[in-house]
């Protein structure tokens, strides 16, 4: 026996084996998860975990394609979306021409109506006059609820005409989740909105130059008013806070609030690199830190989703004009008897860093072979000839037309001969051509008949010469004969 063999009791052997083989199949399960688990997350971006919020979403703007969702149709309070509906009601009024930036605006009782105690306000008084540009300043980065409600009165007439613009336009935009109640976002039960509802209104908003002006701003001087001195506005979006604590340079636009009864929020807007998103954070926390300050999550965990998607992802071009899609049969072609077929625009599909490209495929028509015909020379570069759509995994990202690569000439020569063989091969000219094959017999036919009998009268004639020559040299008197080659014999006077 081997020095090193271990030596299991007999009493032990069953269960040994028993263990090993349980050992075994343990880790062949460990091995084939682990496979599987690589298989399921190849290509994906590295995942986002424990966000702190109650909903949360980051979406790239303009195609709407979604990054990352929590909760994304969950109900929360409207508070700062009623005010992004403000100041987006009062931008378009103005692109409209129904009002002018610069238009003095007076502080009225009934602005102060609906407001509570603990609302933020920034006091501006019965009387006291501004521009219409420095009040939705005040509505919009101080959060002034009475500059908000004044905003409706200039533009509707009064806020509950106004409120029920923002609801109408809400639904404009398939905000179906959302429900306004006042212009400023006092917390209601019955106002309501959902973080992708969030995006469908703020993405509309961000689509107007002054709106992201105004929502881009950080500081603002408002000017002395003939009741009050300058105010000096802070926004409180501190993403935009250069050397602040949340600084994110690639954000131009969003608005920050917080609620007893809906936690802290922020959604915003940030683009690197042709990739536009917008972060929203709903129901976050403030969480308070050893040097007395506090982390407010809504602005950490919003920088923290725009970090994540540029991080992760980016456009990449899936068919490019320069790709050489397919090749097309052509006939009567000089020199070339095929075409080259290249995409007349551009797909770009947004990705994660970790996808491959060639997983997508393309599926190409080509319009003459659908139409179960031939595809003829001439040919222009940049002709239409057909169109590719490219799928994966049952999906469609986009269908473009496919145009000629280059310009195919057309072989006369050979197109010709085609047309030729095109036109006998039809029943009314194979007729044609039997009658006229018929017509050239008979004529044949005739011609000859017409040589043989004229061969014949030009022999009679040489034999009636010959004996007109002999009768001539007998001494007897005759007349030539006529054109009927007829002999007229003149009578002899011997006889």
């Amino acid at each position: 026996m081997a020095a090193n063999a271990v030596i299991i009791p007999h009493k032990f052997g069953d269960l040994y084996m028993v263990c090993a083989k349980k050992f075994t199949l343990l880790l062949v399960t460990l091995l084939i998860v682990m496979l599987l688990t690589a298989h399921l997350h190849a290509g994906a971006a590295p995942p986002l975990r424990d966000i702190n919020a109650r909903s949360a979403l980051l979406i790239e703007v303009d195609t709407g394609h979604v990054l990352f969702p929590h909760n994304v149709n969950n109900p929360h309070p409207a508070d700062a979306l009623a005010r992004v509906m403000t100041l987006l009601l009062a931008v378009t009024a103005y692109d409209a021409g129904e009002i002018d930036l610069y238009d003095i605006v007076a502080m009225t009782d009934s602005a102060w109506e609906d407001i509570s105690p603990w609302s933020t306000t920034l006091g501006i008084l019965p009387g006291e006059e501004m521009s219409l540009i420095d009040l939705m300043h005040c509505a919009f980065l101080g959060g002034a609820s009475e500059a908000n409600n004044l905003i409706a009165e200039h533009i509707a007439g009064s806020v509950a005409a106004f409120v029920r613009m923002m609801n109408a336009h809400a639904l404009e935009l398939g905000a179906e989740n959302t429900a306004f109640e006042n212009t400023h976002g006092q917390y209601l039960p019955s106002q309501y909105t959902t973080a992708y509802d969030i995006f469908l209104i703020y993405r509309d908003a961000l689509s107007y130059p002054l709106f992201v002006e105004i929502s881009g701003t950080f500081r603002y001087s408002v000017e002395s008013t003939n009741m009050s001195e300058p105010r000096r506005l802070i926004g409180s979006n501190s993403l935009l806070n250069t050397g602040g604590r949340y600084y994110f340079r690639y954000c131009t636009s969003g608005v920050a609030s917080s609620l007893y009864e809906g936690g802290y929020s922020f959604f915003g807007f940030a683009e690197s690199d042709g990739l536009s998103l917008i972060a929203i954070v709903l129901g976050s926390e403030a969480e308070a830190l050893d040097d007395g300050s506090f982390l407010l999550k809504n602005l950490s965990e919003s920088r923290r989703l725009f970090e994540w998607g540029f991080t992760n992802f980016a456009w990449r071009t899936i068919l490019s004009t320069s790709d050489l899609v397919e090749r097309a049969p052509v006939v009567h072609g000089a020199g070339a008897d095929f075409v080259n077929l290249r995409p007349e625009s551009s797909i770009k599909q947004l990705l994660s860093n970790e996808e491959s490209d060639n997983e997508f495929i393309r599926n190409v028509t080509i319009y003459s072979e659908e139409r179960g015909e031939e595809l003829v020379a001439p040919i222009s570069a940049g002709e239409v000839l057909g169109e590719v759509t490219v799928t994966r995994d049952g999906v469609d990202y986009g269908t473009v037309l496919l145009v000629a690569n280059t310009s195919i000439e057309l072989h006369r020569l050979e197109f010709i001969r085609m047309q030729i063989s095109d036109i006998m091969a039809s029943t009314a000219a194979r007729a044609v051509m039997a009658v006229l094959f018929v017509i050239i017999l008979s004529y044949m036919g005739l011609v000859v008949r017409y040589n043989v009998l004229r061969r014949r009268r030009l022999q009679e004639i040489a034999e009636r010469k010959k004996i007109l020559a002999r009768q001539r040299q007998q001494g007897e008197q005759v007349t030539d004969f006529d054109d009927q080659d007829t002999i007229t014999r003149k009578p002899n006077p011997k006889q």
